[in-house]
Formats: C-alpha cells, structure tokens, sequence
C-alpha cells in the first residue's frame, strides 16, 4: 500500500485556495487575493507542517487548487524552506496542479530543483469560445507555450486536464480537441464531464434554460474519449484518467498500473490514508476524516494561535468506510479483486455487497469472476451511480 510507512502516512494533499479568477464551474473552495492574503496563507501553511510533520513520510504528495502555480517565486521558496526543514521533500510523485497562463521558466525550474516531478495542466480546452464559456483565464496558446517551458524545464510526467460536454461544446469540437491534445505528447490524461454544482455560474444559467443538457451526446463524447486515447497508446486505469505505460513486462505491479498513472489518486481510490493541509482540505487518518475550515483568514487565525484548523472530525465506522473504499475503487478499471478488498477494508465484498454487485451484473455495469468484481465499460460511464450502491 502506497499511504504509510513505518506507521507514519505517506501520502499528502495540500490546498492552494486562490485563483486568478473563479471558473464559472467550479465548486472548489478557491478565491481571488491580494499578495498579502497569500503571504499570510504560505506562513499559516508552513506552522500547519510543523505541527503535523512527525506523522508525514510522503511517498507521493499533490498540490491542488485552486492555482497553486499562482504562487510567486518568493512563495514557493517558503514552502520549500519549511518542508527541507521538516523532511517532507524527497516524494517519489510529487504533483502541483497548474494553469497554463502561470507557468515561467523560472517557476517550472524552481519546482523542479525542489524535487517536483509531476505535473498536472488545467487545459480543459483548446478552443477558445469554450474557454470564455468555462471562464478559464488562459488561452490556447498559451497551453502550447506552457507545455513546451515544462519540457524545457526537465519535467517528463505532464498531465493534460480536458473537459467535455461544455455547453455550446459539438461532437466536431471534442474530436478537434482531443486531437490537439493528443499530439502534445503527454504521459498522463484526465478527462471529466461537466459537472453542474450549485453556487456556480454554470449551474444558474442551466436553471435559466439558456441551454440544455445532452445525455446522448455526452455519452458519445465519452466513447470518443476511450477510443482515441487508446489509439494513442494511453491505458485507462479509472473512469477520466489515462496513462502512458514504458514499463517492461516483467516490471509490472501487482495493481498492473500504468508506469505514468497518478500514484497519489490511487492512494485514494483503494482507500489508503492520507493527511490534508491547507484551507477546505480534507484528511483521513487512522479511521478518522478530519476537514479544514473553508476559510482563509480563519485557516490562517487558527494556525498564528498553534492549533489546527479543523472545522469538523468524524470517526467513520468499519462498515462505513468499508463502503466508501468499495465505491471508490470500482472507478478504477481493475475494480476490486475481493482478496485485496478483505485485506484493506477487514469486509468481505462478495457477500456483504452480494445484492449490490447482482444489480450492477444485471444492469450491464458489473461483471463479476471466481476472484473479483468490477465495472463493465458501460459500468465505468455511470460509475458515480453504480458507487451510491455500494456506500453504507
């Protein structure tokens, strides 16, 4: 398992709360600040280390946003500093999320010498309509330019973010898209359908009926999506996420994962632990979620008075996160060999979840071995679905 070692946990997420601007579809917690917000968050992020330090070995960590490539020179320098201090560099992933109107040189070469060797672009799209409709701040050229820097730079495990069924998005432009992408040459690609969360600009217009959803196209978009990157020599290992794979035969894990899939993402999905840091993050550690207050200024309060800023801890039951281990890992193609399932979760899947795995089987989601169960490929479209079974 990729989440610990010698007791301490070795996967870690930190949050990067600000953007340039808010993405008419996103329901994260992120906000634009001032370079004072953003200096008092760094230190509030670096006294949260600190505290937590002692129980963190990372294997694999991942800055997400939010913007965390919004960050300046000077910033990251700061983090960098408090992590050398506390012995948490050295990740063998280590990602930062980034838009592609953030990247310089000098930043990409900074992360770099710090021991960042993952990244993971926000492009969402190509064309330059549906980048206004989405309210992204970059534009397609930008993307070009940005992916060529990271090279540049030395990084050799990029992920390409794409998006589809965008309102105003046609079959043609998705094709197009995908594409040009495609041709990038990345290592890695995630791909998600529009998701229409309430509170954002999206979710309103929807309400509006300034568009409509397309179920059938979406699914064609989908199919699309597979299709190509398999042609393109990626593996898909989970519903949106796609990796090169440049391991010889005899190198291959037991998870037979990809060479370039995203290690930290599996830690989540096969329900490993892992330690959240930053304002709105969430941990789970030994049984017990822990969330952080989605607050900047009282993230930073708590942490100036040396205590964490937690808003909210549950202790989930056996069965409970038993549950949510099984709904997470079936987004995963392996799905869930049942003897891994007992090791990891201490439940049998085949008989406590014996009706749940039925329907899917009879639905053509699921399809079920003498030694595992997983989802079929039109299992994987409506994974979301099939996993709200399987919750307790």
């Amino acid at each position: 398992m990729l989440d610990s070692c010698n007791g301490r946990v070795g996967s870690l997420y930190i949050h990067v709360p600000f953007c340039a601007q808010k993405c008419a579809y996103c329901a994260f917690f992120s906000e634009a600040s001032s370079g004072e917000v953003i200096n008092r968050y760094v230190s509030a992020l670096s006294s949260e280390m600190e505290l937590m330090a002692e129980d963190i070995r990372p294997h694999t960590i991942f800055f997400g946003g939010g913007t965390p490539s919004l960050l300046n020179l000077r910033q990251w320098q700061s983090i960098f500093g408090a992590m050398e201090r506390l012995n948490l560099l050295g990740a063998e992933e280590f990602t930062v999320e980034c838009n592609p109107a953030t990247v310089s040189l000098d930043k990409a070469r900074l992360l770099r010498e710090h021991g960042v060797n993952r990244i993971s672009m926000g492009v969402q799209s190509l064309n330059e309509s549906l980048l206004d409709r989405l309210g992204r701040v970059h534009t397609r050229d930008m993307v070009f330019k940005s992916f060529d820097i990271l090279r540049r730079a030395g990084f050799n495990n990029l992920n390409i973010d794409l998006m589809f069924a965008i309102p105003g998005q046609t079959i043609a432009l998705w094709r197009e898209t995908l594409d040009e992408a495609l041709a990038l040459g990345s290592e890695h690609l995630s791909s998600y359908e529009v998701i229409y969360e309430e509170d954002t600009p999206l979710f309103t217009q929807l309400k509006a009926h300034r568009f409509d959803t397309d179920e059938d196209l979406a699914c064609a978009m989908y199919e699309e999506l597979v299709e190509r990157t398999t042609a393109a020599g990626f593996q898909q290992y989970e519903v949106a996420n796609f990796a090169r794979d440049k391991r010889l035969s005899s190198q291959r894990s037991t998870l037979d994962l990809p060479s370039h899939a995203c290690r930290h993402n599996v830690n989540y999905w096969r329900g490993g632990s892992f330690h959240g840091l930053g304002p709105s993050a969430t941990g789970y550690v030994r049984g017990v979620r822990t969330k952080n207050w989605s607050n900047t200024p009282l993230y930073c309060e708590q942490l100036e008075n040396g205590s964490r800023a937690i808003e909210s801890s549950e202790e989930l039951s056996p069965l409970k996160r038993a549950g949510e281990t099984a709904a997470f890992g079936l987004r995963m193609n392996i799905g869930w060999p049942f003897e891994e399932f007992h090791e990891t979760t201490g439940h049998e899947l085949r008989n406590e979840w014996a009706d749940e795995i039925n329907r899917c089987v009879e639905q053509g989601w699921g399809k079920i071995t003498s030694e595992s169960f997983q989802l079929t490929r039109q299992g994987l479209r409506f994974a979301d679905s099939a996993a709200e079974l399987f919750l307790r």
